[in-house]
């Protein structure tokens, strides 16, 4: 008697708009079931609604990142409908209020500004990993992705010749942080099958960016796709755009 195929199940957080959205989708083509993580309500109905349209198996998760309650329910979720998790996408993320250049002045910057920014892009990010990887750990295959950025690139930044867009003294450093996390998780499961890696999206037109950007969405989503998707004894503890490896 064949065994019966259990399709896959991923999770994306702040999945119902932009790149989140995306990678859902993508996920959704491959043939993953998909878990849509969001905070609104309407805005995760939505995006469920028009990924079943085109034919995703999908699921809407509630799901805020800064509240322990709502990821454990979330966990909860996703063990109910599926049993175990085989990607988890950490894509929920927030720039903090900019000031006028899309800048935040490290001289003038509000404190409570950063820790807001850390909570979510950084401590966010820990609390839904852990959370998930009992889950995970049941998958034969499980993969975990951070969404990153090149600013979060201190080679880059330090680089007067690289043109890295303006200062962002709590969002730069927010990306900095979780990547210097992705790779410290690398290390701490590094004798076990899961992959953990980072992943740049580019400057994609979404309206984290007030839709200024070269790339458009489904662009953005591609690394991450292929980070959740890579095979067994693939890398862990990178940094990845479509380009390669982005330095440190």
């Amino acid at each position: 008697m064949s065994e019966t195929k259990i399709a896959k199940t991923a999770l994306v957080t702040g999945a119902n708009k932009g790149i989140g959205y995306e990678i859902a989708a993508g996920l959704g083509a491959l043939g993953y079931r998909v878990g849509v993580g969001a905070r609104d309500e309407a805005r995760r109905g939505s995006a469920v609604e028009k990924l079943h349209a085109a034919g995703v198996d999908a699921f809407g998760v509630p799901l805020d990142v800064t509240g322990d309650r709502s990821v454990t329910a979330a966990a909860e979720l996703i063990e109910r409908r599926a049993g175990r998790l085989d990607v988890l996408v950490n894509n929920a993320g927030i720039s903090g209020d900019m000031g006028p250049g899309w800048i935040q002045d490290p001289t003038t910057l509000d404190l409570d500004l950063v820790r807001t920014v850390v909570e979510t892009n950084v401590i966010g990010v820990v609390r839904v990993t852990n959370a998930m990887l009992p889950l995970l750990r049941r998958s034969p295959s499980p993969r975990i992705v951070n969404i990153s950025s090149a600013v979060a690139s201190l080679t880059r930044q330090a680089d007067p010749a690289i043109d890295i867009g303006p200062v962002m003294a709590a969002y730069a450093p927010s990306k900095s942080f979780l990547n210097a996390v992705t790779v410290q998780y690398a290390r701490q499961l590094a004798d076990t099958n899961i992959l953990i890696n980072a992943a740049c999206p580019g400057l994609v037109a979404t309206d984290f960016t007030g839709f200024h950007g070269p790339r458009t969405p489904e662009q953005g989503a591609a690394t991450a796709i292929r980070l959740a998707t890579l095979p067994d004894g693939g890398p862990t503890g990178s940094f990845f755009e479509d380009d390669g490896v982005v330095p440190w």
